[in-house]
């Protein structure tokens, strides 16, 4: 066994669960928000439109690339398959939130706050990976 192999079999045997719970949790809230995206894509694309002056065109690409991010990298979150390929998705969508669409922290009802801690979140889990909950088994050696 090379040390690569030593050091991921030494994180999954000492991951804790409740760092698989917030995984989990945090993809359903991956997935609402998409949903949410999607159900609300006028109101997303005039916040766009308002930041930032691109073509129409390239708008409804970024509207729809942070739905799609959104969804499909919280349902692997959840599933806990390819977890640093679904954050590597969603981390250029909270780094537009953070930096682009919620700049003022200190406003009520702010959610920066929470677009930070997603982030935080996001570089966790693409540091830590997923963990021995899974509900899908990715690698054939596995048994």
């Amino acid at each position: 066994m090379n040390l690569v192999q030593r050091v991921e079999h030494w994180g999954d045997t000492h991951h804790p669960l409740w760092l698989d719970v917030v995984r989990i949790l945090l993809g359903a809230f991956l997935c609402y928000k998409g949903v949410d995206f999607l159900m609300n894509m006028g109101t997303m694309l005039a916040l766009i439109n308002n930041r930032m002056s691109f073509g129409s065109f390239t708008e409804m690409l970024m509207g729809n690339y942070v739905s799609f991010a959104q969804i499909l990298g919280g349902i692997l979150l959840i599933l806990g398959v390819l977890t640093r390929f679904a954050c590597l998705l969603n981390i250029p969508v909270l780094l537009g939130a953070v930096f682009f669409v919620n700049t003022s922290l200190y406003r009520p009802f702010s959610e920066s706050l929470l677009a930070i801690l997603v982030l935080l979140l996001l570089g966790l889990f693409l540091v830590v990976g997923n963990g021995p909950v899974q509900l899908l088994k990715f690698r054939p050696d596995d048994k």
